[in-house]
């Protein structure tokens, strides 16, 4: 609400009132008959408007910020909303719905993608932070995988996608520790989900499963990458054809909020 000053003394006096009086202003006030009702504004600082008994001094109202720090200021919302959840993995529904409102928000005021003026900014390696899908309990996802707790000695470390636009290569890249009998450690790996992509109409993505490297890390660095082939389409379960579609949603610099084909939300940063 804005500050007002209010002087009680008559307006007769005021117009003879010397600049002295008025060490915030010197200069508003002349010896004119014209200041019934005028306003004046003095860099932005103050707003003098005198009427028949009184003079008031209101404070401007400060400036609405620009539609860049608005868009800032949802995408931290977005960021807060979705972190502590371990990437999704102990997201509640409650948390499910604050995560997808505030990526609604995000990106109705942000307005649509469009890769096809902007398909630079995919280049690089993001990290997942977040996936509604993780909250099923599932390393799949939305699509069947194996699940996480204690049903199997998994434990899911960081996820990231690969993207180059040039070559059109897109890689699903995740790391897993999988624990071994005692007192033999656990085996740290990383798989690699290499796919091809294309862009479908100006934000949509299709991409296209090739082939999985296993490698493993830590203690086991030193033994050689394993590729799995991709299985033949006569052969691949229908739940699994090899091939899925998303929607880009909200792209900047360092952000990128996407949404699956099954409803699925995920945001990564770049990496």
């Amino acid at each position: 609400m804005a500050s007002v000053l209010r002087s009680p003394l008559p307006l007769s006096h005021h117009a003879s009132t010397s600049a002295a009086s008025f060490p915030t202003a010197p200069h508003i006030l002349r010896n004119s008959p014209a200041l019934h009702r005028r306003s004046c504004d003095f860099k932005n600082q103050v707003v003098c408007q005198s009427s028949s008994g009184e003079v008031t001094f209101i404070e401007p109202p400060k400036s609405a910020p620009s539609k860049d720090d608005f868009d800032a200021s949802l995408k931290i919302k977005l960021l807060s909303a979705v972190s502590g959840l371990n990437r999704g993995l102990a997201a509640s529904e409650d948390d499910l719905r604050k995560a997808n409102e505030a990526a609604k928000e995000l990106e109705a005021a942000a307005g649509p993608v469009d890769l096809c003026a902007g398909m630079d900014k995919l280049q690089g390696r993001w990290r997942l932070i977040y996936s509604s899908a993780f909250s099923s309990r599932t390393l799949g996802g939305s699509r069947p995988g194996p699940p996480t707790g204690r049903l199997l000695p998994i434990t899911l470390g960081q996820v990231f996608q690969r993207i180059d636009v040039f070559s059109k290569d897109f890689d699903n890249i995740v790391e897993l520790e999988l624990g071994a009998p005692w007192p033999l450690p656990p085996a740290e790996v990383t798989a690699t989900l290499a796919h091809k992509f294309e862009l479908i109409g100006s934000s949509g993505i299709k991409i296209t499963f090739e082939k999985t490297t296993v490698k493993a890390t830590g203690n086991l660095s030193q033994l050689p990458a394993l590729d799995i082939p991709r299985i033949p389409d006569a052969l691949r379960p229908q739940s699994n054809t090899g091939r899925g579609e998303f929607e880009v949603t909200y792209l900047d610099s360092d952000t990128r909020v996407t949404r699956g084909d099954r409803g699925e939300l995920r945001v990564f940063v770049i990496a």
